[in-house]
């Protein structure tokens, strides 16, 4: 999906687009870390 967006914008320049595409960015940032998060709770739980 934000390949698709990027795409997307770069074909059009429409700002709109562009504020997804880092909508889409940012959230998917942030699942990253909620992910890295947990797997050393886990980890460490373990321990």
């Amino acid at each position: 999906m934000i390949d698709l967006t990027w795409k997307l914008f770069s074909q059009t320049g429409n700002i709109e687009t562009y504020l997804l595409y880092k909508e889409l960015e940012h959230e998917t940032r942030q699942g990253e870390y909620r992910k890295e998060s947990i797997e050393e709770s886990t980890i460490e739980t373990n321990l």
